[in-house]
């Protein structure tokens, strides 16, 4: 018989002392819900946030969702008690965000030294909001743009994320790790990123909250960039009012990010959140964009149901979307990624061997050069394509037409032709199994995502229930600048939700009569 390791005995006395199930959204609030009483618990769960990193993500399954993370988090935490709004939380940041105690690689060995020093702007709020950086967090990636053929949550920095409900499959991405982190208990909450579908598509998959912000609430200054137009950052947490807590500390105004001036804030975005009623409040439902999996539908039901017994007045719409938008939209992403990446690359210190990317083109020559660990899996057809797509005045074009057709024409005029104040739909179907040779395998008939993320408005995934296990998201939907009340429709919902959501198993998936 062989003698346990350190991380077995970690791992076993974890889930001895704290049930999987606490970390799930439906289990049960103390009686005293104040963010005080939460901040208080949040201080004493510093500690086994790390335990549960080095059990879960260092040994045992591992997740590999944590690319690093700082062993002094708990010392700062209880320094930072009395700092609000956050109070000492920990937060896991994507790692295509700057961060001044670790490097940001964006999952590619190019930036393995990508050792900046500095605080995006966004990191620099939540720290001086009480938030502490427990680490960085593993992606697809690139955000998922170097190629078609990718696997979701593999990154060569990283390897490939495990999702906690079901190891062999998949975290989608590419906020990846982000999402497996907050499902596995590892931190408070996480910042994602999202172009499009990368916040929601893992929140959903990962059975947490997640919310893309309308474009301009929170600062994308010193982010590893696909695109200037669609491009957020946004919270990834196990509540909706945990997400209103951490936009609240990261959102704010930037003079380096032009789409932060003139945007619609709150100063606080959990306000009204435990009070809000869905009496009377129209809300469409996204017909044409539910799948076709019976079962999915079943939970979509039940979702519905939990709405209108809580008052709302659901209205049924049939609608196909001009597919010119995503044409459009394609051409934008690759003009501004070429763009962007530069200004980005430009603006980090030189690595110390000397072997510094400053543009997109030496990132291709990078993979070239290191192609057995960077390309074994899949390609970076999208990065030359990128590098290739120089038209400006084409570009121009397409992005106008895909902003308006996603805005005007598609969001706001479903809003206004059906007098609702929200649109809802299933956000993805269950996790897909994890396929490093033929890549991604995920349901494209379900979701209406998209136009939030080309137009730049806010889109939040709540859990509402599981398929075998898996679970699932409900997408709320609302026009630009109304973040807060998409806010307060989800934790409404959250409040009324019937569905028994399901815990991870940190095993390989099973049927569930098994």
């Amino acid at each position: 018989m062989t003698t346990p390791t350190f991380a077995q005995r970690a791992l076993a006395a974890l889930l001895a002392t704290t049930p999987i199930a606490a970390f799930a959204q439906d289990a049960a609030p103390p009686a005293d819900t104040s963010p005080d009483r939460e901040a208080i618990g949040e201080l004493l769960a510093v500690d086994e946030y790390i335990l549960r990193i080095q059990a879960l993500d260092d040994n045992g399954p591992r997740l590999n969702a944590v690319i690093d993370y700082d062993p002094t988090a708990p010392v700062k935490a209880r320094q930072l008690a009395t700092t609000g709004p956050l109070h000492g939380r920990t937060v896991l940041v994507k790692d295509n965000i700057d961060t001044r105690d670790f490097p940001t690689t964006a999952g590619s060995l190019a930036l393995k030294n990508n050792v900046t020093g500095r605080d995006a702007p966004l990191i620099a709020k939540l720290r001086a909001g009480g938030g502490v950086v427990l680490g960085k967090t593993n992606l697809s990636e690139w955000a998922n743009i170097r190629s078609d053929g990718s696997t979701s949550g593999w990154s060569a920095v990283g390897g490939l994320t495990r999702n906690p409900f079901a190891i062999d499959r998949n975290t989608c991405g590419s906020s990846s790790g982000s999402g497996a982190a907050v499902a596995a208990g590892f931190a408070w909450g996480a910042i994602g990123t999202e172009t499009n579908g990368s916040i929601t598509c893992p929140a959903s998959i990962n059975g947490i909250v997640g919310f893309k912000p309308s474009v301009g609430i929170v600062s994308r200054t010193h982010v590893v960039p696909i695109s200037s137009t669609q491009d957020t950052a946004g919270p990834m947490t196990r509540t909706v009012y945990d997400a209103a807590l951490l936009l609240t500390a990261i959102a704010g105004e930037d003079k380096s990010d032009p789409a932060t001036l003139g945007a619609k804030r709150v100063k606080d975005y959990t306000e009204g959140l435990d009070t809000y009623s869905l009496q009377g409040v129209r809300i469409g439902v996204m017909r044409d964009q539910i799948g076709n999996r019976e079962d999915l539908k079943a939970v979509f039901e039940a979702a519905l149901a939990d709405l209108e017994r809580a008052g709302a007045v659901l209205v049924d719409i049939s609608f196909q979307p001009d597919r010119q938008m995503y044409g459009d939209s394609f051409t934008v992403l690759m003009f501004e990624l070429r763009e962007e990446m530069g200004k980005y690359l430009a603006s980090i210190p030189a690595f110390a061997d000397g072997e510094t990317p400053r543009s997109l083109a030496d990132l291709i020559a990078f993979n070239k050069a290191h192609a057995d660990k960077e390309m074994r899996w899949f390609g970076q057809e999208l990065f030359e394509q990128a590098e290739a797509t120089t038209d400006r005045e084409a570009y121009e074009k397409a992005r106008d037409n895909a902003v308006r057709i996603a805005g005007k024409e598609t969001l706001d005029k479903l809003l206004a032709d059906n007098k609702v104040q929200f649109l809802v739909v299933p956000t993805r179907g269950p996790s897909w199994v994890s396929d490093l040779v033929n890549g991604d395998n995920f349901n494209g008939s379900v979701g209406f995502g998209s136009p939030a993320a080309i137009a730049g408005y806010p889109h939040l995934t709540v859990p509402m229930g599981a398929i075998e296990g898996l679970p699932v998201g409900l997408s709320i939907m609302g026009a630009k600048w109304d973040d807060h009340a998409v806010l307060k429709a989800g934790a409404a919902y959250e409040k009324a939700r019937t569905a028994k959501l399901p815990t991870p198993t940190f095993r390989p998936w099973r049927p569930a009569a098994q």
